[in-house]
């Protein structure tokens, strides 16, 4: 082989020999791989109302009377009585905005007054705007009742034509024997994280 083939030959392995070295540093790179595990624990969600946290019992005015007042077993003009809704959190561990709304209302008699914090409504729908609020997270009471009166005066009204005309409303009531109910909806919601 002569001299120059030699040289040829030498001068193409030193070439790939290059290519090679070179090739292989130009393509290789530092790499590490790190591992990890992601994880979150969920914020436990506990909602009750008077103790259910499916259901919301019948609240029956005739179980809820001052014994006093109540006329054989049914309200009339003249009874009382009162119940409560219990918003609990207790077990939750994020914040819950609850909010208390009455539906399907029927034969309510007409003077059947509600009082809630001391404030009188006619319509139990108008406690609706009052019946709601915030229950926090770190609040170290998660438990919130709502305590509501209601009474059927005996006699409403500021004059003797109110008072007779309200008489007639209350006679003519109680000759249509009315069964007053209505629905309860206490719904609870998550409060909104702030951002």
């Amino acid at each position: 082989m002569s001299n120059k083939k030699k040289i040829i030959i030498g001068v193409c392995v030193l070439a790939i020999l290059a290519i090679t070295l070179i090739g292989g540093y130009v393509f290789a790179k530092y790499q590490s791989q790190v591992t990890g595990k992601g994880i979150a624990d969920v914020a436990k969600w506990s909602f009750n109302v008077n103790g259910n946290a499916s259901s919301m019992q019948t609240i029956a005015l005739a179980e809820t009377y001052n014994k006093e007042t109540l006329v054989n077993n049914k309200i009339a003009p003249g009874t009382t009585g009162d119940f409560s809704i219990i918003v609990d959190a207790t077990d939750s561990e994020v914040g819950v905005d609850y909010n208390v709304t009455f539906e399907n209302e029927k034969q309510k008699p007409t003077n059947l007054k509600f009082i809630y914090e001391n404030v009188e409504y006619s319509s139990i729908q108008e406690l609706e705007d009052v019946l709601q609020g915030t229950i926090n997270a770190n609040d170290e009471n998660k438990e919130k009742t709502l305590h509501i009166t209601w009474e059927w005066e005996y006699e409403t009204g500021d004059t003797k034509e109110e008072i007779s005309n309200n008489d007639k409303i209350d006679t003519q009531e109680g000759i249509q024997d009315l069964n007053y109910t209505f629905d309860v909806v206490v719904t609870g919601t998550q409060v909104t994280p702030q951002k």
